[in-house]
C-alpha cells in the first residue's frame, strides 16, 4: 500500500526513517497490536517525553485534523425539494393538473405559485434551523492531555497527530487510535466499537497475531471509546477517517436520524387532526354534490379546503420552534445535545445538583493546614495564585513551624496528577481542582513539583477513583521507599498506625483527628487528610498496590475552600419560586455539605442532611424507607456514586420529573435515570457529556436554571403555534359548514382559500416560535409531565375563536348576499374580514393570559411587520391586473373598510374577555 496519501492520519511505516516521518509514505496494514511499544515509539518517530511542537506542526499539516468527515448535510436544492414530498401537497398537485385539463390556467398557475412560495418559505426556515444546530454541535469539543516537549498539555482532540503521546484517566474519551504504553487498572467500554456490552482489561505489553479481533486487542485502545476505570499512556498510531471508528463512519452517516420524541408526539396529533378534518371536508364535499355544485369544484374547493385546515406546517414549525430554544439556550451557556430536551428541561420539578464548580466557582483554594492535635493554620492568598503565605493567629509562621510542614508539603506535591506552573510569563494550571490547590499551597511555601521529583523520582502510583477515595504514590528517597497517600480522612484513618506530632510521632488517636476535621468540616472546609511511610530498599514493590498502604503515619489535614457562585443564591431561589426543588449532591463531609447548603438557603438545620450512609441504610429496607428518607431532603452529603441512581429513582417514584447534573464518568448512570441529563462542559468527562442531554459551557448552576426558564419559553412558543394554526383551520371549517347548513353558495373559491392560507400562516406562525418570554414563567409551578400540550385552555380558546371568526364571517357573508351584493362581491368582502380576523388572531395568540394591550408588539419584530406585510400583500393583491383576476378580487369601498375592520377586531375582544375570565376565576389549565 505505498505512495498512498493520507486521508487524515494512518499508522507510519516501521521500516522508513523517523527522521523523514513528515515526508514518508503511510503503511496502513501496520498492526501495532502485534509489536512491543518501544518499536512503535521508534516506528512513529516519537519518544516517552512526546513530539516536539515544530514536529506536531509539520504532521498536522501532513495529516490533517483528528476529526471524522462531517455528516452530509442536505443543501439548499435538496431542502426545497423535500417541501413538496408530502401527501397534501400530492393533492395540490393533482388539482392543478385536473385544472390544466379543463383549461383553467389562471387556477393553475396560482396554485403552483403557492407551492413554490410555501416550499421557498420551509426551506429558508429549515436551511437556519439546520445551521444553528450545526453551530451548537460544533460548541461541544472533545479535549486531550498530551507529552509535547517532556511536558503536558491540554488539547483539543482534533489537534492530535500520529506520534503523540497521550494521557487517559477515568471518564475521557479516548480520542485516537492509541498503543498503550503504561497503564494502571486500564478497563474501557468499547461497546460502540465492537459491540460488547462488558468493559475490557487493557494489558501494555501483550504481543498479539495480526487477525486478533478488535474486540481482543487488549494493548490498543480505540477512538471513541470510554475508559471506565484506571490510567494510561500511550501514543497515537492513527487519526481521523483512518481510525477504527473512522471506518464506521459512512455506513453510521447513511442512517435516518431518529426525530425527537416531542416531535413524533406532535406529527401523531398532526395526523389525528388531519384525519378529523378530512372527514369534514368529505362531508361537506358529498353535500355540496348533492345539492348540484359542479364535481371539478367540489374537487378543488375541497382540496384547498383540507389545505387551509389541516397544519401540515406544523412539524416544521415545532422544528424550528425547538431550534430557536437551542440558540437561545447556547446564550446562556446551556448547549443542546438533542432537540427535544429544549423543552424537557422546561418541565423538570427537581433540579438535583453537583456542588463542586456548579454551586461554587470550582477554584478551590487551600485556606488551613492542621498538624494532628494542633489548631489550624491560616494560608492567606486566593485563586490559582501562588501568593500568600501560612500563617498562625494572623502572622506569619517561624522557619520551625514551616520545617514541621515538610511532609505534608511533599505529599501535596508528589501525590498529585496537575499541573501548576509558569508559561508565556504568566501562571496556568490543568488538572483537577484539588490537585491544582495542593499545588499553589506548595508554590506558598517555596516548593515546586518538578524540583521535589528531582529528589524523589516517581515509581508506581495507585490514581484516584471516587469509589475509593484515596489517591496513593510510591518514590525513591535516597536508599529507601516513600509511600504518599491522600484521601479522605475516613479512608486514610484505617491505613494508619501512627500520627505525626511535636515530638515527632505518636500511636493514633483516631478521635482527636475525626474532632479537627469536624471543627474544620463546620466552618465550610473540603478536608483532605495525608499520610506517608517508608519502606527498606528491599522491600517487594513490583506490584506496588493498595495492599501495599498499611502501617502509614497521619501527617495531618489541609482545609480548602470553594466560594459559592455569585450567581448561585439567585438561582437557588428562582427555582424556589418557579416551583422547582433545588438538591445538592456531593461527596463532601456532612458539616461542609450543610455549611454551604445553609448559606444557599437549601437547608436550616443539620438534619436536613441525608448522607451516603442513611442511604445505604434505607436500601436495606426497601423503596419506601428510601423514599421516606429522600422525600424532604435538599442535601445530600458523604454520596457514592451509584447511591446517586438511588437518589434519582426514588424522586421519580415520588412523581417528580428529575434533572441531574454530573461531570464524572460514575455519573453517567444517573444522567442516563434521569429525565434531562446535565452535564458540564468545562470539567465534565466525555463518558459525562455522552451520557447527558444538555452541556453546561460555564458549569454553573444559574445557568440550568436560565435553561429550565427557556424551556419554558420554548413551550409556551410551541402552543402558540399550535393554537394559531388549528383554530384559524377551524374557524374556516365554520364558515363553510354555516354557509352549506344554510343553503348558501360557498363562501371562497378553493385559490382564495389558499390565497387565505399564504398570507395568514406563511410567516405568522413562524414568528410565533421568536415570541421573547412574558416574564412569568419562573413564578409558575411546573407542568405536569403527563399535561398534554392539547390541554383545556386550549380547547377553550381554539373553540371560542373558532366559533367567533366563523359565525362572524358568516353573518357578514350572508348579509351582503341578502342586501343585493353578487356573489363575487360578497367572496371578496369574506376574504378581506377572514384575512383580517387571522391576522388580528395572530396577536391574541401571543399569550395565554397577558393582553394585547400590554403586550408590546415591538419585542417580537418578525410577527409585527410580518404581519403587517401580510397585510398589505393581500391589499395590494387587489389592484394588481392579472392577480385580482385569478383571486376574483377587487377593492373595496371605505365604507366596506369601516365596516368590516370592526367586526375583525371582536375577536381580540372576545379572546381578551376569556382571558380576563380566566385570570378572574382560574381553573387548572391541565383539566
Amino acid at each position: 500500500m505505498d505512495g498512498h496519501e493520507s486521508q487524515g492520519g494512518k499508522m507510519i511505516d516501521q521500516r522508513e526513517d523517523p527522521a523523514n516521518i513528515g515526508e514518508q509514505d503511510i503503511n496502513p496494514d501496520l498492526f501495532a497490536h502485534t509489536m512491543p511499544a518501544d518499536a512503535v515509539l521508534t516506528a512513529l518517530g516519537s519518544s516517552l517525553h512526546g513530539l516536539s511542537q515544530a514536529e506536531v506542526a509539520a504532521r498536522f499539516v501532513r495529516f490533517g485534523a483528528n476529526e471524522l468527515p462531517k455528516p452530509e448535510t442536505a443543501g439548499v436544492s435538496r431542502l426545497f425539494l423535500a417541501q413538496f414530498l408530502s401527501p397534501l401537497i400530492y393533492v395540490l398537485l393533482a388539482a392543478a393538473a385536473v385544472s390544466l385539463l379543463l383549461s383553467e390556467f389562471a387556477d393553475a398557475g396560482f396554485i403552483f405559485s403557492v407551492l413554490v412560495l410555501n416550499a421557498i418559505i420551509g426551506t429558508v426556515q429549515e436551511f437556519h434551523a439546520q445551521r444553528s444546530a450545526e453551530a451548537l454541535r460544533n460548541m461541544i469539543s472533545t479535549g486531550a492531555i498530551v507529552m509535547r516537549d517532556g511536558e503536558s498539555f491540554e488539547v483539543d482532540a482534533a489537534e492530535l497527530v500520529p506520534g503523540d503521546i497521550v494521557l487517559l484517566e477515568s471518564g475521557a474519551k479516548v480520542p485516537a487510535d492509541i498503543r498503550l504504553i503504561q497503564e494502571y487498572d486500564l478497563e474501557v467500554d468499547e461497546s460502540l466499537l465492537t459491540g460488547e456490552s462488558l468493559p475490557v482489561e487493557k494489558s501494555t505489553n501483550n504481543l498479539l497475531e495480526k487477525e486478533t479481533p478488535l474486540a481482543d486487542r487488549i494493548n490498543m485502545l480505540y477512538s471513541a471509546t470510554l475508559v471506565n476505570r484506571g490510567r494510561g499512556r500511550g501514543v497515537v498510531t492513527a487519526t481521523g477517517s483512518s481510525t477504527q471508528v473512522g471506518r464506521l463512519a459512512a455506513s453510521m452517516q447513511s442512517g435516518d436520524v431518529a426525530k425527537p420524541p416531542l416531535i413524533l408526539r406532535m406529527e401523531q396529533f398532526t395526523l389525528g387532526i388531519a384525519m378529523a378534518l378530512g372527514a369534514a371536508v368529505l362531508a361537506l364535499a358529498a353535500v355540496e354534490i348533492y345539492n348540484g355544485t359542479g364535481w371539478h369544484e367540489v374537487f378543488m374547493i375541497s382540496v384547498a379546503l383540507a389545505v387551509s385546515a389541516i397544519p401540515e406546517g406544523l412539524p416544521v414549525a415545532l422544528t424550528v420552534a425547538l431550534a430557536i430554544g437551542m440558540n437561545r439556550m447556547a446564550r446562556r451557556n446551556v448547549i443542546v445535545r438533542r432537540l427535544v430536551a429544549v423543552e424537557a428541561l422546561g418541565s423538570c420539578t427537581v433540579i438535583a445538583s453537583d456542588k463542586t464548580g456548579t454551586l461554587t466557582m470550582n477554584q478551590l483554594t487551600a485556606r488551613a493546614v492542621a498538624l494532628p492535635g494542633m489548631p489550624a493554620w491560616q494560608v492567606s492568598g486566593d485563586g490559582n495564585s501562588p501568593e500568600g503565605s501560612v500563617l498562625n493567629s494572623g502572622r506569619p509562621l517561624d522557619s520551625n513551624m514551616i520545617a514541621r510542614l515538610d511532609d505534608i508539603v511533599r505529599a501535596a506535591l508528589l501525590c498529585n496528577e496537575g499541573f501548576f506552573g509558569r508559561r508565556n510569563d504568566e501562571w496556568v494550571s490543568h488538572g483537577d481542582a484539588v490537585d491544582v490547590a495542593l499545588l499553589v499551597l506548595a508554590r506558598k511555601l517555596g516548593h515546586s513539583q518538578s524540583d521535589m521529583l528531582g529528589d524523589c523520582p516517581l515509581i508506581a502510583s495507585v490514581p484516584y477513583e471516587s469509589e475509593f477515595g484515596y489517591a496513593a504514590t510510591l518514590h525513591r528517597l535516597d536508599d529507601r521507599y516513600l509511600v504518599l497517600v491522600k484521601g479522605a480522612l475516613e479512608r486514610l484513618l484505617p491505613m494508619c498506625e501512627q500520627m505525626a506530632d511535636q515530638s515527632g510521632q505518636r500511636r493514633l488517636d483516631a478521635p482527636l483527628l475525626e474532632s479537627q476535621l469536624e471543627l474544620m468540616a463546620g466552618e465550610g472546609f473540603r478536608t483532605l487528610a495525608f499520610a506517608h511511610a517508608f519502606l527498606p530498599a528491599d522491600s517487594d514493590i513490583a506490584d506496588f498496590g493498595r495492599e501495599h498502604l498499611q502501617g502509614l503515619t497521619m501527617l495531618g489535614l489541609v482545609g480548602m475552600i470553594d466560594p459559592l457562585r455569585n450567581e448561585a443564591k439567585a438561582a437557588v431561589e428562582a427555582c424556589h419560586q418557579a416551583g422547582i426543588r433545588a438538591c445538592m449532591i456531593t461527596g463532601d463531609h456532612p458539616s461542609t455539605a450543610f455549611a454551604i447548603a445553609r448559606e444557599l438557603n437549601l437547608a436550616a438545620q443539620p438534619e436536613q442532611v441525608v448522607t451516603g450512609g442513611q442511604i445505604r441504610d434505607a436500601e436495606v429496607l426497601g423503596d419506601v424507607e428510601v423514599e421516606s428518607l429522600v422525600r424532604h431532603a435538599n442535601v445530600f452529603a458523604r454520596v457514592e456514586p451509584s447511591q446517586k441512581v438511588t437518589i434519582v429513582r426514588a424522586l421519580q417514584r415520588a412523581g417528580h420529573f428529575v434533572a441531574v447534573t454530573g461531570d464524572g464518568a460514575n455519573d453517567a448512570p444517573a444522567l442516563n435515570a434521569s429525565h434531562v441529563g446535565v452535564a458540564m462542559g468545562m470539567r465534565g468527562t466525555d463518558v459525562a457529556k455522552e451520557s447527558a442531554d444538555l452541556v453546561i459551557a460555564d458549569d454553573n448552576f444559574a445557568s440550568i436554571v436560565a435553561g429550565v426558564e427557556e424551556g419554558r419559553i420554548a413551550y409556551r412558543n410551541i402552543r402558540k403555534v399550535i393554537f394559531l394554526l388549528i383554530s384559524t383551520g377551524a374557524a374556516e371549517l365554520v364558515l363553510f359548514f354555516l354557509s352549506m347548513a344554510f343553503g348558501l353558495p360557498l363562501p371562497l373559491t378553493a385559490v382564495q382559500l389558499l390565497w387565505l392560507n399564504l398570507v395568514t400562516n406563511g410567516i405568522q406562525d413562524v414568528a410565533l416560535a421568536f415570541e421573547p418570554r412574558e416574564g412569568n414563567e419562573m413564578q409558575l409551578p411546573p407542568r405536569r409531565p403527563s399535561e398534554p400540550i392539547f390541554n383545556r385552555m386550549m380547547v377553550e380558546r381554539t373553540l371560542i375563536s373558532a366559533l367567533v371568526i366563523g359565525l362572524l364571517a358568516f353573518v357578514t357573508f350572508q348579509t351582503l348576499l341578502a342586501g343585493g351584493m353578487d356573489v363575487d362581491g360578497a367572496r371578496n368582502s369574506t376574504l378581506l374580514l377572514m384575512v383580517l380576523f387571522e391576522n388580528v388572531h395572530a396577536f391574541n395568540s401571543r399569550s395565554e393570559s397577558k393582553s394585547v394591550l400590554t403586550h408590546n408588539p415591538l419585542v417580537n419584530p418578525l410577527l409585527f411587520f410580518g404581519t403587517i406585510i401580510a397585510q398589505l400583500i393581500h391589499i395590494s393583491a387587489m389592484y394588481v391586473p392579472g392577480l385580482n383576476s385569478v383571486l376574483d378580487m377587487q377593492p373595496v369601498t371605505l365604507l366596506q373598510w369601516l365596516q368590516l375592520v370592526p367586526v375583525a377586531l371582536t375577536i381580540l375582544l372576545v379572546m381578551e374577555l376569556h382571558k380576563w375570565a380566566r385570570r378572574s376565576w382560574p381553573v387548572s389549565a391541565a383539566a
